[in-house]
């Protein structure tokens, strides 16, 4: 089987698709075969990566803040009826505040979480809705090695992704009688221009066994097996693509 076959036809959603990762895993996503629809809350940045990914017939997009179920759900429905259905889901909409523990208010923490978890619970919930009748489907989560180890000024993200990980591990046991798969990828460091802005690159990429950051294709490869047909037997999972900064 080729690489291009194991995707060819397959219709995918990818949140916060718009750049960095997220446009990366949509690009690999297209490059194999599929047709993929963007949901992302960025409209300008949205119309360039669609364009940038081919248009129609490729790439669709949706413009949509998903931190509500209402919203969520809709954005879903807009995705499917573009596509026609979905058969792969990934969330990988998130946000990388940093502040230090006893400075995060509520504001901050509900914020965090709500991009970061809570619209990851509902796109699970609504792609699910959609893919239990075909009795088949692929989600798979970004979460992240914040959730494993503490990093100073992370608290409030690190929660939400150890959440997205529980959440992977509920969903994946409810929805195997149908069919679907639900796993999870808990990057380290990678390369966007976000990271860069932070002033951490240089510290990151010394730290780090394989002795540099993730490129954001690097760990697309890794989104790319979960949610294809080259994944038959793993559910639940989180596989850690941290370049060796958690071994486990």
């Amino acid at each position: 089987m080729t690489e291009s076959s194991e995707m060819a036809g397959k219709l995918a959603v990818v949140t916060g698709g718009a750049k960095g990762l997220g446009y990366a895993i949509a690009q690999l996503l297209i490059t194999r075969g599929a047709r993929v629809c963007i949901i992302d809350i960025d409209a300008e940045g949205l119309s360039r990566a669609v364009a940038s990914l081919g248009g129609a017939g490729k790439a669709e997009g949706v413009a949509a803040d998903i931190r509500r179920r209402d919203d969520a759900h809709a954005a879903f429905a807009k995705a499917t009826a573009k596509l026609g259905h979905v058969d792969v889901l990934i969330n990988n909409a998130g946000v990388y505040p940093r502040k230090p523990i006893l400075e995060i208010d509520d504001e901050a923490w509900d914020y965090t979480f709500d991009v970061n978890l809570r619209s990851m619970f509902h796109m699970t919930v609504a792609a699910a809705n959609h893919m239990k009748p075909r009795r088949a489907g692929s989600i798979v989560s970004i979460a992240s090695i914040d959730a494993y180890i503490p990093y100073a000024k992370n608290a409030h993200y690190a929660a939400a992704k150890a959440g997205v990980i529980s959440l992977t591990k509920s969903f994946a046991q409810e929805l195997a009688p149908d069919g679907i798969v639900v796993n999870a990828v808990s990057p380290g460091p990678i390369d966007t221009p976000n990271l860069r802005a932070l002033g951490i690159y240089e510290d990151l990429a010394k730290s780090t066994p394989l002795g540099r950051v993730a490129a954001p294709e690097d760990i697309a490869e890794v989104v790319y097996f979960l949610a294809s047909g080259r994944n038959r037997y793993m559910t639940g999972e989180t596989v850690i693509a941290g370049g060796g900064i958690i071994m486990i």
